[in-house]
């Protein structure tokens, strides 16, 4: 997340927007009103549309704009109905889909975060995250971030952001009819490592503490406790799981009881409330009743409609600021609107504007890339992206774990497939052999497992998981 007192973390903590829960109804407790939850979406909506270059962009090169699409989406607006002046050419989503599609996105030298922001972003404007084009799969550019020797960690380990939004992205973008695409042992792997890297405290930082008594000793953030909890929520950890509940305490504990605001790191701002609020909103938790309504009557929500400029409809950062910040402003808005780091795009208003824009095929002779994942039954779970280049609209499953034996990134997915030709059923990969009822199933976007077949179709953007197994 972008905030002028932490550029510390500018390069590795991104703003997100990942698989909310929308608080719509508020019980007659809650201090902020709907109708001033619906006032303050409204004018945060016109205030973000206000950011839209007059190209119709919100994103360009590092951190940028872009980041309203999550909250477009959480507060009811399509992405593809944001245009400026109404030039529907130059809608939002548009724009960035044809940004991120161009080979010299994100940069010359990417980091996983790149990625996440990208599939956050997508997914919320409508954009399937892994079918941007042809040759773009944010899904698999995640995956190529998969750390072999720590598995569960994406990017390198130091920089535990990188893990959280890995889960927030591949658990929050879903398919397009709303299924988890990618398997639940991948989310088991990495939920394992967030919470090895809770603090003593409840909380979390944006650095490693596993196996760190020192780090695990440290105060946390209300940031990144915002944002792990929605990563484990969104990952199917329930709000009543004992580490929840800790983090849900930490962030009870930084309340201030005379507005509602969290006490966080860099002073009380409205950033690190969103992230906040974004984590409760993500686990089903209301942010504005229990815990979070304080003995003075007052909750996270009504800090943050506190901090809005009307009609403006703008957020400041910090409470003695005179201007509002676009960051802040999304942050804000996100979280006021029930989201959490990222949301369905809502249906468009634009006529004859569909709802999910997406790749239908290969593109013979482009070099493109699939998410793959190999479970071996036994928990040595192999997680890479495939790059290979197709000579036809479809490819199969052979070609597929032929093309990863060679050219998978981290290498090593696939060391060895048999039959290692022709279109029979798979009977053993990596040397592990197909065994009475334990043999080699293929899922694919989360589809049911079954019997692995080298002939079996293979689409742009599918996500593909083998395992071992009954």
């Amino acid at each position: 997340m972008s905030r002028p007192s932490n550029s510390r973390r500018l390069a590795l903590v991104v703003p997100a927007a990942l698989g909310a829960f929308a608080l719509t109804v508020l019980p007659a407790a809650a201090t902020s009103t709907p109708a001033q939850i619906a006032t303050s979406k409204t004018n945060g909506v016109t205030y973000l549309k206000s950011l839209q270059a007059a190209d119709g962009s919100y994103a360009g090169s590092g951190l940028s704009n872009e980041w309203a699409f999550s909250a477009f989406a959480a507060a009811g607006t399509a992405v593809v109905d944001v245009a400026p002046g109404g030039d529907v050419t130059k809608n939002a989503r548009t724009v960035y889909r044809n940004l991120v599609a161009t080979a010299g996105w994100p940069a010359a030298s990417p980091v996983v975060t790149d990625y996440e922001r990208g599939a956050l972003n997508a997914y919320a404007a409508g954009i399937d995250p892994a079918r941007v084009s042809a040759s773009r799969n944010l899904i698999a550019d995640i995956y190529g971030y998969w750390q072999s020797a720590e598995a569960g960690y994406f990017g390198p380990s130091a920089n535990y952001n990188g893990t959280v939004f890995a889960a927030l992205a591949l658990a929050g973008a879903k398919t397009q009819t709303g299924a988890q695409r990618v398997p639940q042992a991948l989310l088991d792997t990495m939920t394992t490592r967030i919470r090895a890297n809770q603090h003593n405290d409840g909380g979390w930082d944006y650095q490693k503490a596993e196996g760190n008594p020192t780090r695990l000793s440290a105060a946390s953030d209300v940031d990144m406790t915002g944002a792990s909890m929605a990563a484990l929520c969104v990952s199917g950890v329930p709000h009543t799981d004992a580490d929840i509940v800790q983090a849900r305490t930490f962030l009870k504990n930084k309340l201030a009881p005379a507005t509602g605001a969290f006490n966080a790191m860099y002073g009380v701002n409205t950033n690190s409330n969103g992230w906040a609020v974004a984590g409760l909103n993500a686990c089903g938790i209301n942010p504005q009743t229990g815990d979070f309504l304080t003995s003075m009557g007052k909750t996270p929500v009504d800090f943050l409609i506190a901090q809005q400029y009307n009609p403006g409809g703008g957020f400041k950062y910090k409470p003695s600021d005179t201007a509002p910040s676009a960051y802040a402003s999304i942050d804000a808005l996100r979280a006021v609107a029930g989201g959490g780091f990222t949301t369905a795009p809502p249906t468009p208003l634009t006529a004859g504007a569909p709802q999910w824009v997406a790749e239908s095929a290969f593109s013979p002779g482009t070099a493109t890339e699939v998410a793959l994942t190999v479970d071996d039954g036994a928990g040595a779970l192999k997680v890479c992206s495939v790059t290979f280049t197709p000579t036809a609209t479809t490819t199969t499953l052979g070609d597929v774990v032929n093309a990863a034996t060679s050219a998978a990134t981290p290498a090593g997915c696939v060391t060895s497939v048999t039959p290692s030709s022709g279109s029979g059923t798979i009977t053993a990969i990596n040397g592990k052999a197909n065994s009475g009822s334990n043999t080699w199933k293929v899922s694919v976007d989360g589809s049911a497992f079954a019997a692995a077949s080298r002939a079996k179709v293979i689409n742009v953007g599918d996500t593909i998981a083998l395992r071992w197994g009954v």
